[in-house]
This record gives C-alpha cells, structure tokens and sequence, in this order.
C-alpha cells in the first residue's frame, strides 16, 4: 500500500467526471487500499478516487477517522429520501483548510457495490448522507466551493494560492 497525491483545488483534473467501474478486479481494490491509506494518512474521513487523480467511480470513507469503520462505494448513487436539507461545515482534502457550511438532503439510500463486487445499499442521514453526496460530487468533477458564491470561492482560491507561496 502507498500514499497517493492529493489534487488541491484549482487543479482542473478534479474537474474530470469519473468513469464507472466494469470489474472490481485486483486493481480496483489495490486502489481502495491505497485510497485508505492516503485518506487515512491526510487525516480526512473520506476520498473520491478523482481527488488522487485515479477517474473512476471509486469512494472510501471512514467516519471515525481510526480505521474502525471503513467503508467502500464503488459506482456509488444516490436516491434522496428527504428534501429536506441540514446544513453541515464541510472540509475537503482537495482544499485543505477551508470549512464551509453547505446544505445538503439529510436522508438518502446509497446504492453501491463493495470491494468484492457484490452490490448492497444502505440508508444514510446525517453524517453519512452528506459525506457520500460530497465525495459523489467529486466524481461528478464538482467540489463542496461549488455551493458557494463567486466571491467566496475567489477569496478562497487567494488564500490557497497565498498560503501555496
């Protein structure tokens, strides 16, 4: 397993839309690993396979942040239960040190396939619910400063560019 380089936003390949996944192969899950061990490494709670410059419809996620619960969304999707929507301060590796609070629905079923291949889905709220919509944006080639307005996101890229310099 190896750590993998983090894309950091403007970078324009995380604006690439991932590809679905034909066969979770060796490959695949060598990928997951890695994934894991860079999200693990950056200290963050979940990964999008763009966000490692990898454009497939891969997602690892481990919402305690110590390895005791990780999980694997391959071709991940989404059905919103409820419309109604809970405001959450988003962080992202790909644009590290910036928290935001997005709204997003609080409750969906996520429809996936595992790193052996067997699909499954799960109901997700809260915690859950957002984090899985935030790395599918990923996928999608969008990012959490999307949400925001153009002045928000300029006076983000400078303080990234800054704090780059």
């Amino acid at each position: 397993m190896s750590i993998m380089q983090i894309l950091k936003y403007p970078d324009p390949r995380l604006r690439l839309k991932a590809s679905y996944v034909h066969h979770v192969d060796n490959q695949i899950r060598g990928l997951v690993n890695d994934m894991f061990e860079t999200m693990w490494d950056a200290k963050g709670i979940g990964l999008a396979a763009t966000q490692v410059n990898v454009h497939k419809r891969v997602v690892v996620m481990d919402l305690n942040c110590d390895r005791s619960a990780p999980r694997v969304f391959i071709n991940p999707e989404i059905e919103v239960l409820d419309s109604s929507c809970v405001a959450y301060d988003e962080g992202c590796l790909s644009i590290p040190d910036i928290i935001e609070s997005i709204e997003r629905p609080s409750k969906v079923i996520i429809r996936a396939l595992d790193q052996d291949g067997v699909s499954f889905q799960v109901e997700a709220t809260d915690l859950l619910a957002v984090c899985i919509q935030h790395e599918i944006d990923h996928l999608e080639g969008k990012l959490f400063v999307d949400y925001l307005s153009a002045m928000k996101r300029q006076r983000i890229r400078k303080k990234l560019k800054k704090h780059r310099e």
